[in-house]
């Protein structure tokens, strides 16, 4: 004899939507101003140099150039040093500049 009588036999159907959360554009890929780069939950990731975050924490790129990711030790509120990832953009104008002087 069935135990459930009239409210309902199924127990599925409560999976939430995935978020689609992650790095969205990797180290050495080019970008254009506005687009994003990691969407995340909290700051797993920090922003650098031309880029900035977005209410979500989502951090999206500022200006054009090539994405680049580093480490850098960072002194915690609780006095902790810890290493964190941070994620800039060189911009391709910074990237020329270099090229002519390292040739000459």
């Amino acid at each position: 004899m069935a135990h459930t009588k009239a409210k309902g036999a199924t127990k599925l159907g409560r999976e939430s939507q995935s978020k689609r959360l992650g790095i969205k554009k990797f180290g050495g890929q080019k970008v254009i101003a506005g687009n994003i780069l990691i969407r995340q939950r909290g700051s797993k990731y920090r922003s650098g140099a031309n880029t900035k975050y977005g209410k979500d924490y989502t951090i999206f790129a500022t200006c054009d150039g090539i994405v680049q990711f580093s480490k850098k030790k960072i002194k915690k509120y609780t006095g902790k040093l810890e290493k964190t990832t941070f994620v800039e953009i060189i911009s391709s104008k910074n990237q020329q500049l270099t090229k002519r002087t390292i040739n000459k």
